[in-house]
This record gives C-alpha cells, structure tokens and sequence, in this order.
C-alpha cells in the first residue's frame, strides 16, 4: 500500500506524501456519521435493552426483535430514529479525535521502510486514541443514552429532549456542567478495551488478509477485516459498555445517585439480574456494532484513496 502511494507521489524526504492532519481528523469523523445514519435504529435497541429490568430477574424485552417491534408499536417508525442527532454528535466528536489520533500515531511509528507497527503497539495506539476520544464525546454520549432511554419512560417521567443541543443545554442548566461528563471513567474504560480491539485487530486481520495473497487492497478486504473485528470488539466491551450505559441514564434517588461507579454497577447486575445480563442485548450490540465498523472503516478507506488520487497523485 505505502509502494503504490509513493509511485509518483514522493515527497522531497523520499517518504510517500499523505493528506494533512486535519483531513484524516475529518474523514475520521464523516465515516463514523456516515455509519451511524445506517446503525442508529439498532443502537436504539441495544440501549433499550440494556437498561431494560433494571435491578430485577425480569425483562422488559425477551428478544432483540420483541424490542425493536414493542419500540415501532409504541413510538412509530421515527422512534426508532430518536437520538439521531446525539449519535451523530457522538461521532462528529469521539470518532473524530479517535480515528484521526490513531492515523497520526501509526503513520508516525511506520518505519522508515514502511513497516508497521507490531500488534501491542497497535493496541497501546488504539487505547490512547479511544480514550483521548471518549473524553471529548462523553457529552454527546449523556445525550444520546438519555434520548434514547426516554422512550421507554411513563409520560410524566420522560426528560422530552428536542434535540441534542437542546439536551446539552437543559442538562448544563439543570443538572450543572459536569453532568456533562458524568460515566466518563466508565465511558474511557469502554473506548480503551473497544479501541484496542477493534483498531488494532483491524489493522493486524487487514495486514493478515493482505498476506495470505488471496486478498488484495479493495472493499472486500476491508468488509472481512472488520467483521473480524467487530467480533473480537463485542466479545470484549459489553459489560464495560451495560456499566456506562446505567450510569449515564441514572438518576437521583433521594440526593445520591443510583450507581457509585461503573464496578457497582456490575455487582448489582450480577446479584439481581444475574451474570449473563452483562451481556444483555448481545445480539443488537453485536448487530450495531459489526456493520458501524464495517462502514467506518469502508468510508475511510474510499475517502483516503479518493483523497490520494485527487490530491495527492502525479
């Protein structure tokens, strides 16, 4: 790949050029939205479930499909749809600095010779960018939990966000300006374990891909390394994400908070819900999350390569 950039495309110091900093931070972000136009529905359903039988046995939902049909019964076609603007921000703000970091940092410790970095330094790449990222997206993270959980609220208890400026705003007025940032421990663990796996199992099972000689550089190869790793990314974060998710969408009960921290959280789904419920709404985490890292990263890789023929070629 780095052969095929430089053809023509050198710079003075002999190393392929590449588009500047403030692109990649760019494209990093318009992929993450791109994706999440197409997964926002499931990322609905994801939440919805997992803060359904809160603090019991029971279930408000038995299925991802039981919840996804209860949510377009009860709230029609655009509730399946709330939280978009959150969602959006989320990734206008955390993909952004994530993906834009991490480009930054591996092309920085690509060898002279354009070998890549090793897996652990990919991983160690990875946690920075996402936790750096998720510090920067937590609150459009609050917004989009909250949006998304109102739904499933009685009438009189629903928070009636418009929109996600309209949900920061009344959350800095109401609740003070660090409720902004409230779950961000738990929310930078989360991006720490996604990022290292998803990240850096991309790019290792992309590299692994293109050695195996039955790959080459195109869309193909870049749907199977993110399948890959989406599957090793779903398999590590859900009970760090069920912990963020709780905390962020809790409220005061009598002046203190429901949750102590993200650790309370898991001692109290696994004594009243039981320990699989850790992994509640696997199937619609796993449905959101595999195709949003499918079309993150198919997004960047056609706006890179558009970016290189248009700019950078000749």
């Amino acid at each position: 790949m780095a052969a095929t950039a430089s053809a023509g495309a050198g710079g003075m110091d002999g190393k392929p050029r590449t588009s500047p900093k403030s692109v990649k931070f760019l494209f990093g972000g318009l992929a993450g939205m791109g994706a999440t136009v197409f997964v926002q529905p499931l990322d609905l359903v994801k939440n919805r479930m997992q803060l359904s039988g809160e603090g019991a046995k029971t279930r408000e939902y038995k299925t991802s499909f039981h919840a996804l049909t209860s949510i377009l019964k009860a709230e029609g076609l655009r509730g399946i749809y709330t939280g978009l603007s959150a969602g959006l921000l989320r990734q206008a703000t955390y993909t952004t600095t994530r993906l834009g970091i991490y480009t930054v940092l591996f092309e920085r410790l690509t060898g002279a010779d354009g070998t890549p970095p090793g897996f652990l330094l990919k991983a160690l790449i990875g946690m920075t960018a996402g936790a750096t990222g998720a510090f920067v997206g937590t609150p459009a993270e609050v917004a989009l939990i909250r949006m998304t959980a109102d739904g499933r609220l009685p009438a009189d208890q629903r928070r009636g966000y418009k929109n996600v400026f309209n949900a920061l705003i009344r959350i800095t007025r109401e609740e003070g300006v660090l409720t902004l940032w409230r779950g961000c421990i738990p929310t930078m663990a989360r991006a720490v374990v996604v990022n290292a796996a998803q990240l850096a199992s991309y790019s290792q099972s992309k590299q692994f891909l293109l050695d195996s000689g039955y790959f080459s550089d195109n869309i193909l190869c870049h749907f199977c390394a993110s399948m890959i790793s989406g599957l090793v990314t779903t398999a590590a974060s859900m009970p760090v994400d069920i912990a963020k998710t709780r905390i962020q969408n809790m409220r005061m009960i009598d002046g203190k908070p429901e949750y102590k921290n993200g650790l309370d959280v898991l001692f109290k789904v696994v004594r009243y819900e039981g320990f699989f419920s850790l992994w509640k709404g696997f199937t619609p985490y796993y449905a959101r999350l595999g195709p949003h890292t499918v079309l993150t990263f198919i997004f960047l890789e056609q706006m890179n390569k558009a970016y290189r023929r248009l700019f950078l070629s000749g």
